[in-house]
């Protein structure tokens, strides 16, 4: 029951934002849109804010499940922009009323999560450091993130294929020398 309750409200959040501004949006229009009371929204979340976040959260979970290993992130990566895509008005709204910060911290736990996988499935049976494995995720989790805000702020125009394409040609072989490169320094 408490995750269809959740779902209702991210539903009516997601149709409110067609019509409306985040930021104009209530508790009350929410609750009323999907026949809930207030009590049972803030036993779920404590602001619209927190509603906007764990619908971004649960969207990015969906989008990746079973996309996180090497032979994978491609489908992984092509997955985020299609639910990006597929959430435009809502993603536009939220990327225009919350702080540029909100939306960095969504994006970037959602490919940190991607890259996490895929940098330990290829540091598997090294004796790659936990600190510099977290480091080449968070590397390429700030490139990935820095291509994705641009498409969203040129209002995801852009055909996402051809950037994934780049991302792959650029990032072909890059997670595996990167450890490399950490494991052949740390012997120096």
């Amino acid at each position: 029951m408490s995750n269809t309750t959740k779902l209702a409200l991210e539903a009516s959040l997601k149709h409110l934002m067609l019509l409306k501004p985040l930021d104009k949006i209530t508790i009350s229009d929410l609750t009323t849109d999907c026949g809930i009371s207030r009590m049972a929204f803030y036993y779920h979340f404590k602001d619209i804010y927190d509603l906007v976040e764990w619908s971004c959260l649960e969207d990015a979970r969906k989008a990746l499940q079973g996309k996180k290993t090497y032979d994978t992130w491609q489908d992984g990566l092509r997955q985020i922009f299609e639910a990006v895509l597929s959430n435009k008005p809502f993603i536009l709204n939220a990327y225009h009323t919350l702080s540029r910060e909100q939306i960095e911290n969504y994006l970037f736990q959602l490919t940190y999560d991607l890259l996490r996988d895929v940098v330990e499935e290829q540091a598997a049976g090294t004796s790659l450091s936990a600190q510099k494995k977290e480091f080449i995720a968070n590397f390429y989790k700030y490139s990935f993130v820095g291509i994705m805000l641009d498409w969203i702020k040129k209002g995801m125009k852009e055909d996402y294929e051809e950037i994934i394409r780049d991302m792959i040609l650029t990032l072909h072989g890059n997670i595996g020398n990167s450890i490399a490169n950490f494991l052949s320094n740390s012997c120096k």
